[in-house]
């Protein structure tokens, strides 16, 4: 009974976490799309791509992806580390929970490794032919 007990309680808690995970992204988003994030540093071109909450919802690491070069990606990831403790502000409202995260914000380069496997691949496969 205690076992089934802890299993209901952690998926309730995974579900909890996922639920803020998505609204941390929904509002950092939506900070960075309306350009109310003031660092000269960041694009309205980033986009939140992932965000991973720790265990006790204390801290957040936050990972942007861009379309836009490496060089720009690293200027806005490093613009929005400097404005984070403004953001957590405003996300702290729009959450609406007691504590709002620590956010680390993380470049996300993802879609180009994948891009690179792709086009590595493809190499391949014209070779063998």
């Amino acid at each position: 009974m205690q076992e089934n007990l802890m299993k209901v309680k952690h998926k309730m808690s995974k579900f909890s976490q996922n639920r803020i995970e998505s609204k941390l992204s929904e509002a950092i988003s939506t900070l960075i799309v309306k350009g109310e994030i003031k660092n000269p540093n960041v694009s309205t071109l980033c986009s939140v791509s992932k965000v991973s909450l720790s265990h006790d919802n204390a801290y957040a690491t936050v990972y942007i992806s861009t379309v836009l070069d490496d060089e720009a990606l690293l200027k806005s990831v490093d613009g929005l580390q400097k404005s984070a403790p403004y953001i957590q502000g405003r996300i702290g409202k729009f959450l609406g929970t007691r504590n709002t995260p620590k956010l680390t914000f993380r470049p996300d380069t993802s879609y180009e490794e994948a891009q690179k496997i792709n086009d590595l691949i493809d190499s391949l496969v014209k070779d063998g032919e």
